[in-house]
């Protein structure tokens, strides 16, 4: 009977370690994290890529279109190239509002163990002043349906 409720405990435990972590990050922490080589994946659309611009060495992958939809399954099979479930990845829209839905997605159903939210987007990077660079085709990871 012991035996067993320590084997319980120690799955209930183990449990409540493996949970994916959300964290909010600011532009100071993005840069540093993207610096450490931790991939960078803008979510926005086309339009606003080319509109903004984007952070040099981001990796552009549409998760809703221009319409509001998005396809998380499909979505999710384009980031896997990029970044596994077990590696940490951060997530960029224009205020943090999209990033949120797209890192509850990869922490609470694709298995993802520590998604970075830009809490406050390209926008707040685009006013620091931090540099932004003309998005290109190699940047781009397309979702199928989605105009790249």
């Amino acid at each position: 009977m012991i035996k067993a409720f320590l084997v319980l405990a120690v799955l209930c435990l183990s449990t409540l370690t493996a949970r994916a972590e959300i964290i909010n990050i600011d532009n100071a922490e993005l840069a540093r994290l993207a610096a450490s080589g931790v991939p960078v994946i803008d979510i926005r659309t086309e339009g606003e890529w080319k509109e903004t611009g984007v952070i040099a060495g981001s990796r552009l992958l549409t998760f809703f279109n221009e319409n509001g939809r998005s396809n998380p399954p499909q979505w999710l099979e384009k980031l896997k190239p990029i970044a596994k479930p077990e590696q940490p990845v951060i997530l960029v829209c224009r205020s943090g509002n999209r990033t949120r839905a797209a890192a509850q997605f990869l922490a609470e159903q694709a298995g993802y163990k520590t998604v970075y939210n830009v809490s406050q987007g390209i926008k707040a990077w685009a006013g620091d002043a931090r540099p932004l660079v003309p998005p290109s085709t190699s940047m781009a990871v397309c979702a199928p349906g989605t105009r790249c």
